[in-house]
């Protein structure tokens, strides 16, 4: 059994849950403006669905990836997404559908130039 502060919690169907945390920090290859990983980003969102999964799941995990740390769990959570790596990187729902997010989505590179 967990408490509210552990790790990992119940929903009310009794299947575990990974109570989701920001990313480790990470640089990308090469220094970037924040223009460039708005580009980056949009990209990704634009072209997810073709990635396979649900349509709906990628919202969620969208909204969840723009929003602070309760929301998002309270998002992944709504949404029925199984989360594998509390970062996000690595998510499923509940058909097995594999999603998989780069970190550029998820948070800011430490070598971002700030214009």
């Amino acid at each position: 059994m967990g408490c509210i502060g552990s790790s990992q919690a119940r929903n009310e169907g009794g299947v575990k849950r990974k109570k989701i945390r920001k990313p480790k920090p990470w640089a990308h290859t090469e220094p970037i403006t924040r223009a460039q990983l708005t580009n980056m980003r949009e990209e990704f969102w634009d072209t997810s669905p073709h990635y396979g999964g649900q349509s709906e799941i990628w919202e969620a995990l969208r909204a969840a990836a723009e929003a602070d740390l309760k929301l998002a769990q309270t998002i992944v959570d709504s949404a029925g997404v199984i989360v594998q790596n509390r970062d996000l990187t690595l998510c499923w729902d509940e058909r097995g559908a594999r999603y998989e997010l780069p970190r550029y989505v998820l948070s800011e590179p430490t070598n971002l130039i700030r214009e």
